[in-house]
Parts: structure tokens; C-alpha cells; sequence
């Protein structure tokens, strides 16, 4: 075999090898970490009624069912809680508080505060959570 060949053969295989990381990387599909708790399906605490209180917000990037934004106040009977990673590509959503909904900095979809998509690109809801104030921890489960 030439020294030619031998080197076409060898950059054909380094782009044949390549390409399935080159095409995961490009996906628009996100994916949400799964919980390593064994009790997933309960109730998990994602911060303090403090921290809460303080913004009206409460983000948990790390809390054992993956990212969640809790908005609301200790006192209310109604915490809205969801994933925050938009469904479009990834970008963080920011709750705006006056239209009561989330935007995507990135690229304009706008939720509900039930998830639901109002606005476009995004086509999926964002992931929602049941939540409560248990003691001075507000706490979520999976809905």
C-alpha cells in the first residue's frame, strides 16, 4: 500500500468516527438529568422559604430532580414550579412577573405559568413540578 492510500484511509476513518459527535453535538433535543434518588416519585427539597422570599424567585440548578425555578411567596397557597431550560435550545428561562410568564432569553418562546408554550419557536411545554412549603424548606415532586 502507498503512503497516500495509507493516509487517505486513515483521514477517511477519523471523519467516519467523528461524525456521530459532530451530529450529537448539533441536536436541538435537551435532555433533563434523571433523579439518582431511589425516591424519585416523593417530595424533594430544593431550598429554603427564605432564599424564596427573598426574590419571589428560587433557582435549583443541582436538586435531586434537576433544574427548578419555584416562583411565588412563602405565604402563597399557589408556588408555580418548573424546569427552567427551554424546550427550544436550552437557554434558561426568566419568569417575568407583570405578564406573569417565562421568557427564553435566546430565541423568544414565551410559557405559561402552567408550562404551556404561548409563543414560538418552542414547540414543547416546559416540565412542571407540584409544590409546597413544608416547614421553612419548599419542597417539589415531579406532577
Amino acid at each position: 500500500m502507498k503512503r497516500r492510500d495509507f493516509i487517505s484511509w486513515v483521514g477517511l476513518g477519523w471523519i467516519a468516527s467523528s461524525l456521530p459527535i459532530a451530529i450529537a453535538a448539533c441536536s436541538s433535543e435537551t435532555t433533563t438529568p434523571k433523579p439518582t434518588s431511589s425516591a424519585s416519585g416523593d417530595w424533594q427539597k430544593v431550598g429554603t422559604t427564605a432564599e424564596l422570599d427573598k426574590t419571589g424567585q428560587l433557582v435549583a440548578n443541582d436538586s435531586p430532580v434537576g433544574p427548578v425555578l419555584v416562583v411565588g411567596k412563602s405565604q402563597s397557597e399557589n408556588l408555580i414550579a418548573v424546569n427552567p431550560t427551554c424546550t427550544h435550545k436550552g437557554c434558561t428561562v426568566a419568569w417575568k412577573d407583570q405578564a406573569k410568564k417565562f421568557a427564553c432569553p435566546c430565541h423568544g418562546s414565551e410559557y405559561g405559568a402552567d408550562g404551556k408554550v404561548l409563543k414560538g419557536p418552542a414547540e414543547k411545554p416546559l416540565k412542571t413540578y407540584a409544590a409546597k412549603i413544608e416547614g421553612n424548606s419548599v419542597v417539589v415532586k415531579p406532577s
